[in-house]
């Protein structure tokens, strides 16, 4: 394996937020609003609520936000009045939503098979989700993002930190070191720079979502993985008589973590599980569907099906996408099968 050039790892530090230029027009921090009338206090009372953005404000209903104690409806209309002045949120022209679309930075998987399939590997502002049986390559996906994620943009990276939320106690810190030498990158500054959390209830699970907002409005992030994004619901939520209200808590988390992608410019990739499908016919050979229903298969902006195929080989296919074929990706897994035995994950 080839170690990147000295020149090259040097690169290879985090910009801090506040040296990225480009980053400037992503979102206006919430202090802006004292400038604008609004008491510091009022201010606290929403970093408290988790909401550090004027951006993330506006993503807020009026009704949830005098659901924050000490805001009241008339300290809630005038704090909507001060945010419209700072940030934009009405109609643009398709020439300037093509300009924002440049903010968009595609991370490597490390597979140039796979990169190619993806139109270049993961996007920002875009939720993508890997669904598939187990040792399919979802969970081996996830931990490879987490070291090309900090790569900088001109290696295919993203030149951020990344964020790990964990259902199902899969994450492997050690699992990170040879993807990080494969790289010729530093495996202890690779995990410095992994923040990880164990989720034990979909309530825990939505919880550790909120509290992101602090840290990714401090620090240079890029990617936020959930891994897996169903399993919670699968069991905090049982039978037919509490199916719409699972659909309805996880419809909230769901927006939620389009609202992080979209305020923060960061990729979201979450993982999810199969179900078999009854109704899947005699003639489907792999009668399997992802869970979630519709809730899940709207919000995801790229859909991505896992499958084992022959020996070794994994194979990815684009199952639903706004701007990618159908098409698949066979044997991306780059780690060597030694690996993939050792640690036997998905």
């Amino acid at each position: 394996m080839l170690a990147f050039k000295a020149e090259e790892q040097s690169q290879l530090q985090l910009v801090e937020r506040e040296e990225i230029e480009d980053e400037e027009d992503l979102f206006e921090a919430i202090d802006k609003l004292t400038a604008h009338g609004i008491n510091a206090g009022d201010v606290k009372k929403l970093q408290d609520a988790g909401i550090y953005t004027c951006n993330g404000l506006m993503m807020h209903t009026k009704k949830s936000l005098t659901g924050i104690k000490g805001l009241s409806e008339a300290k809630v209309d005038k704090i909507c009045e001060a945010v419209e002045k700072i940030v934009n949120f009405g109609y643009i022209t398709g020439s300037d939503a093509l300009l924002k679309r440049k903010a968009v930075v595609r991370i490597t998987t490390g597979s140039q098979a796979l990169d190619e399939l993806l139109g270049g590997g993961i996007e920002t502002l875009a939720i993508t989700e890997a669904f598939g049986e187990f040792r399919s390559g979802k969970t081996q996906l996830a931990h490879t993002l987490c070291v090309s994620t900090q790569l900088p943009v001109n290696m295919r990276g993203g030149n951020g930190k990344v964020a790990y939320i964990d259902t199902e106690g899969t994450f492997r810190p050690d699992r990170i070191i040879p993807i990080a030498e494969r790289f010729g990158m530093d495996p202890g500054a690779v995990l410095d720079n992994i923040i990880y959390a164990r989720a034990y209830t979909y309530e825990h699970q939505y919880n550790l979502l909120l509290g992101l907002a602090a840290k990714m409005a401090e620090e240079p992030f890029r990617l936020l993985i959930v891994d897996s994004v169903i399993a919670l619901f699968r069991v905090d939520f049982t039978g037919r008589g509490e199916l719409a209200e699972r659909q309805q808590k996880l419809a909230q988390m769901l927006s939620r973590l389009m609202k992080i992608a979209e305020e923060f410019n960061v990729a979201v990739y979450m993982t999810n599980q199969v179900i078999a499908d009854p109704g899947g016919g005699v003639f489907i050979s792999d009668p399997k569907k992802p869970a979630g229903g519709h809730v899940l298969a709207h919000a995801a902006t790229i859909r991505l099906m896992f499958r084992k195929g022959k020996g070794e080989q994994r194979v990815c296919k684009v199952f639903d996408a706004p701007n990618l074929p159908e098409a698949e990706a066979i044997s991306f897994l780059f780690v060597l099968n030694l690996v993939l035995n050792i640690f036997n994950l998905d």
